[in-house]
């Protein structure tokens, strides 16, 4: 019986301290102090009597793309934490993406956060990868008013198939969703990954990685 007991306090004190984590704010507020010199797995609050409506506010997602890539066709104007520090521990963001006819934004993955994509004009093919072992192939043409989403840190793409331009607003559920381009990693790490690790890897040869090396 005290056996039985003893187990049932241990399960108790166990399952109160996973209660006691919380993932939410502990203030109405933590406007993101950006020249904050501490450390945290985040940024620091401004002080609250200092913070304005500025602080919440950002305009820009009606203008195309000022950055835009030319050579892949695609080009993202952010509004993450760095851009609007009221999103800070809010765990949300955006982002307008604008293509070219037949542009790609080429397969990524966002390490902390699920993105949900809405087009506002165009018709984009867009995709992602499950995980090993299915490796199964999702994917949808979408057209002007058409929703969808991409489940957290899968490998996933996007491609106009028009002739003409396309845009899209997509949510994150992070303030920093962060950005692991596939192609970049793998080809344009600095240092190079090892060329021979990557021959047997592609199951390709030296050269082969080499010239794709170069490229980035």
């Amino acid at each position: 019986m005290a056996r039985v007991f003893g187990s049932f306090v241990l399960l108790a004190l166990v399952f109160s301290v996973a209660m006691a984590t919380d993932h939410s704010p502990l203030q109405d507020f933590c406007v993101a102090d950006v020249n904050g010199q501490v450390l945290v797995n985040g940024l620091t609050c401004k002080n609250s009597s200092l913070v304005q409506a500025s602080d919440f506010h950002f305009s820009g997602l009606h203008k195309r793309a000022s950055i835009f890539n030319t050579a892949l066709g695609f080009g993202v104007t952010p509004v993450f934490v760095a851009q609007l520090p009221g999103l800070n521990t809010l765990g949300i963001s955006l982002a307008r993406i604008d293509y070219a006819p037949f542009g790609i934004n080429p397969p990524h993955t966002h390490p902390r956060a699920s993105e949900i994509l809405t087009v506002l004009k165009g018709s984009l093919e867009v995709g992602f990868v499950t995980s090993n072992p299915e490796n199964r192939h999702i994917s949808k043409v979408l057209n002007k008013g058409d929703v969808f989403v991409f489940p957290k840190n899968l490998v996933h793409y996007q491609r106009n198939l028009g002739k003409k331009r396309a845009t899209v607003i997509v949510a994150l559920s992070s303030q920093n969703p962060g950005l692991i381009p596939i192609a970049n990693v793998v080809f344009g790490s600095k240092p190079d990954i090892a060329t021979d690790v990557l021959a047997k890897a592609f199951q390709t040869s030296n050269d082969v990685i080499n010239n794709i090396q170069f490229k980035f």
